[in-house]
């Protein structure tokens, strides 16, 4: 089978963190908790890397090292609302913040983002949401975003950040997959605003998801209730991955890191260029991240949806994709989720096999 679901790089961490994590058992490094907020080295190279990539200055004591980017969420939205709480995201978008947002009792508003606002929210939906239903607390965008890869530019990150906080909602900003573009690089909330609760991982750009390793960056006024939350909940994030991540800033992880974005940037071209054979209708502007969102076009007739036309893609053709539905449940069953992680090879031979099945080769596999 070839798998092209998972947003999980194959390449592994960087050569340079690897052997940071062999030192620590080689030299019998003892583990116990760290600070809560991670451990200092981590987090100054951390505001080193936002003021290298973004031109900003962000003290350490704002940047707290969390169990993934998944403890961020719980950790950030426990925080910010109360139960009952109106918080809006993009649809299609990442699953998890509506799984985590239920299970905290607030209340997720859908908007509905399709290709005309190149799947990203806009003022005008804010304002159209709270003029018919309401007041919100909060806004969870992602750039670039899972599953489309499309990205907020400057000027709408500008005002939907200055929108937030003229009307009491606190943004939150997904950049996990900051520094895998293909073309401009990615803009993060903080170089607008010092409101927005920014979250990011190790697990993306420099390949480590295994190691649970991300951060946040918070608004001042929100440090003291995450290290109050930060300690009932995790105590903190694996002192291991933490120490060894710190080499995830040397030349060598950065410069690996981005002969990895190249191998995404070739699979992805890859996609396009095969997408008039492939008989897939609109694709969303894949510029970052490591995916392609495609409507599934011609095939829709005859499959009914993305779900079964996955289940005989899997079933006949041994290659996984993601059906529209993980993200989107009023139009995903019209669209399809690929994944470039798993590198060129896969994509390559993943598209042959599509193809073949399409054209209905028995040899598909």
């Amino acid at each position: 089978m070839v798998s092209l679901t998972a947003g999980e790089p194959g390449s592994g961490a960087p050569p340079s963190v690897n052997r940071a994590a062999a030192r620590i058992h080689q030299d019998n490094t003892v583990l116990n908790y760290s600070a809560g907020f991670g451990i200092l080295p981590l987090r100054e190279a951390l505001a080193e890397h936002c003021s290298s990539w973004y031109g900003v200055d962000l003290p350490a004591e704002r940047i707290a090292i969390t169990t993934g980017s998944s403890g961020a969420f719980v950790l950030s939205f426990l925080a910010a609302f109360d139960a009952g709480a109106r918080v809006a995201l993009a649809r299609p978008g990442y699953p998890a913040y509506r799984n985590i947002l239920d299970s905290l009792g607030i209340e997720v508003v859908d908007l509905d983002c399709d290709p005309d606002v190149r799947f990203q929210p806009t003022v005008e939906q804010l304002e159209a949401e709270v003029a018919q239903n309401g007041s919100l607390d909060g806004l969870i965008i992602a750039s670039p975003a899972n599953p489309t890869g499309t990205m907020i530019g400057r000027e709408q990150l500008s005002s939907l950040a200055q929108w937030c906080t003229s009307h009491g909602a606190q943004l939150i900003s997904d950049e996990i997959y900051h520094g895998i573009s293909y073309g401009e690089p990615a803009v993060s909330a903080s170089e607008v605003t010092d409101d927005a609760v920014i979250i990011s991982s190790f697990s993306k750009y420099w390949g480590m998801p295994g190691w649970r390793l991300g951060w946040t960056v918070l608004p001042e006024y929100l440090v003291d209730p995450v290290a109050r939350l930060g300690g009932n909940i995790a105590l903190c994030a694996p002192h291991g991955s933490q120490i060894a991540a710190v080499e995830a800033f040397s030349t060598e992880s950065m410069d690996f890191a981005e002969s990895q974005v190249a191998e995404y940037a070739a699979a992805r071209q890859l996609v396009l260029d095969a997408l008039d054979e492939l008989g897939w209708g609109r694709v969303a502007p894949a510029d970052g991240a490591f995916y392609v969102y495609t409507h599934i076009g011609e095939h829709l007739q005859r499959f009914g949806s993305s779900e079964d036309y996955c289940a005989a893609v899997l079933e006949e053709a041994g290659v996984a994709v993601v059906p529209g539905t993980d993200f989107d449940p009023v139009n995903g069953h019209e669209w399809v989720r690929l994944s470039l992680a798993p590198g060129r090879e896969a994509v390559e031979e993943g598209l042959r096999r599509i193809k073949a099945f399409h054209a209905g080769d028995p040899s598909a596999r």
